[in-house]
């Protein structure tokens, strides 16, 4: 919360005895700037709060699990800058005075009511130790992940910020808390609005409540008024200029960095004396499953040794991004950035990552690449794609992926065929990869595509020409009827909702009619056997 005061009269701050016991934790001890999230509790002496009336604020009643994700959540929103986030008094006290601020965290908090939190826009430089506050009672209560945004949130006032606001197209105001937008990992709210029940917080440009037009931007503000500006890049942005040589020992490598700049880039060079299957993880820092509490969208670009790109990697629902590619020996460059998603812009997707990965030498390499290309067309999903090998092809899988990690078998295509169309279940983006296997079973996986579909009304969709199987994407359980063009039924069965694989491959080439009843729907389809 903010609160404007005209006059400002100093703080006296009295400390108490102090536990040893809690967590002593710091971000970055080097830098002289700090913010220290106190959890021990504090007597509070000031005309600045509580009218004048000293307060004697109690332990925050957090276990010391509890302080650790807090401080590695709020560490990580002000990963960026040259600041050290500490749990430790020593750390806090060390720093010039108008360099610093305590944020108090206790449930002594019925003397300010209806807030989570409050703290004085600026105080960071006053130079009189005037803290702020934040009150876990009221935060969940005790929710690991509100008593975080809450203290980012204060800390940010504390650091020259306002509020950020939501407003509609016709510049009217929507909420003085900008609750953000989306589901799942990748669903966003600015820490200067509401973040609390968004995962991807994080620091924005955008409008306060004082005006449509009266945008803020945060970076700007925290890295000009408060004596402190961005950390030292740690990786280079040229893959001509000093790029971070990766060392593969016994095929596995590992790397860190942090994105300070929505212009930032960290290059990592590495050579591969052979052929092989490179495989890359990079994660965002997060606090659990499902990269909770990540404030950076990983984006990775692949290039060759000319610079060339040979593949984006940036999924559309998730945070992380993975290479999985067959290369050829070479000198390679892999550039890690903040990305944009479908909720924001790259301007707040920044924080610290790792990157770890394993590199598979293959002594021969038959299949020298596989080039997969698609298309959307209304409800029909249409691929072709082609294959340079040394060796025959003994089996082509098509797979598909909902967030571009997690792939599994779409359809099992026959040697020789170069395309293959369906229809999806659902209008969402869809994922899609080619594996093919040599005759000596050694595997290379084609480039990444997406495609979204245009119409997804029908219950169920069915692919028409098929080689061995009938693909039934439905919306809903089914039972089916399979005929010759006689109308005798030669099969019958059942089907889930999802994706159904229906064997004919005993059956001859030719015409035969499909019939899928559910309760809500009845379809006849004509397929075609190759």
């Amino acid at each position: 919360m903010k609160k404007l005061l005209l006059i400002l009269i100093p703080l006296l701050t009295l400390f108490s005895s102090k536990s040893s016991c809690l967590p002593m934790l710091s971000s970055l001890p080097s830098a002289q700037a700090a913010i220290f999230l106190d959890f021990d509790g504090q007597y509070v002496q000031s005309t600045l709060w509580n009218g004048g009336m000293p307060l004697a604020c109690a332990p925050s009643g957090l276990s010391d699990a509890q302080i650790v994700e807090i401080f590695n959540r709020v560490s990580e929103d002000f990963r960026p800058f040259n600041l050290d986030i500490t749990t430790d008094s020593t750390k806090f006290l060390s720093a010039p005075l108008n360099r610093r601020v305590r944020i108090i965290v206790t449930p002594t908090s019925g003397w300010y009511t209806g807030v989570g939190g409050v703290s004085y826009t600026g105080s960071f430089t006053w130079g009189d130790d005037t803290p702020g506050f934040v009150f876990p009672d009221r935060l969940g209560p005790y929710n690991t992940k509100d008593v975080a945004e809450c203290c980012t949130h204060e800390s940010g006032h504390t650091v020259g910020l306002s509020h950020q606001a939501k407003y509609d197209g016709s510049c009217n105001l929507l909420a003085t808390y900008n609750t953000g937008v989306g589901t799942g990992e990748t669903a966003w709210a600015p820490v200067m609005g509401n973040s609390y029940y968004r995962n991807f917080s994080g620091w924005y440009n955008g409008p306060t409540p004082y005006g449509c037009a009266a945008d803020q931007d945060a970076l700007s503000i925290i890295t000009s008024s408060n004596g402190f500006t961005y950390r030292a890049d740690d990786h280079s942005d040229n893959p001509n200029v000093n790029p971070t040589s990766i060392t593969i020992n016994n095929t596995l490598f590992a790397d860190s960095g942090i994105i300070t700049t929505s212009s930032d880039k960290d290059v990592f060079k590495f050579n591969l004396t052979e052929a092989g299957q490179l495989h890359i993880d990079a994660k965002p820092f997060s606090v659990g499953t499902n990269n909770e509490g990540a404030d950076l969208d990983v984006k990775l670009e692949l290039l060759n040794s000319s610079l060339q790109t040979i593949q984006v990697y940036d999924p559309v629902s998730i945070l992380n991004a993975t290479v999985d590619t067959a290369l050829t020996s070479g000198v390679y460059f892999l550039v890690v950035e903040g990305a944009s998603n479908t909720n924001t812009s790259n301007y707040g997707s920044l924080g610290s990552y790792n990157i770890s990965g394993t590199f598979s030498p293959l002594l021969v390499m038959p299949i020298k690449q596989a080039t997969l290309s698609g298309k959307a067309d209304k409800d029909k999903h249409s691929f072709s794609w082609s294959i340079v090998t040394d060796e025959p092809v003994s089996s082509l899988t098509l797979e598909s992926s909902s967030n571009g990690t997690a792939f599994t078998t779409l359809a099992k295509l026959p040697q020789g065929v170069q395309s293959f169309s369906y229809a999806p279940p659902v209008a969402n983006n869809i994922y899609y990869r080619l594996k093919a296997v040599s005759a000596t079973d050694q595997a290379i996986y084609s480039n990444v595509i997406s495609l979204k579909s245009t119409d997804a009304n029908k219950l169920f969709k069915v692919s028409t020409m098929v080689y061995s199987e009938v693909t039934v994407n439905a919306s809903e359980d089914y039972s089916y009827n399979l005929a010759d063009m006689s109308g005798r039924i030669i099969q019958a069965g059942k089907g889930k909702s999802g994706i159904n694989n229906i064997n004919i491959s005993n059956n001859p080439n030719g015409i035969y009619l499909i019939q899928i009843i559910s309760n809500n729907q009845r379809l006849t389809e004509r397929i075609v056997k190759l």
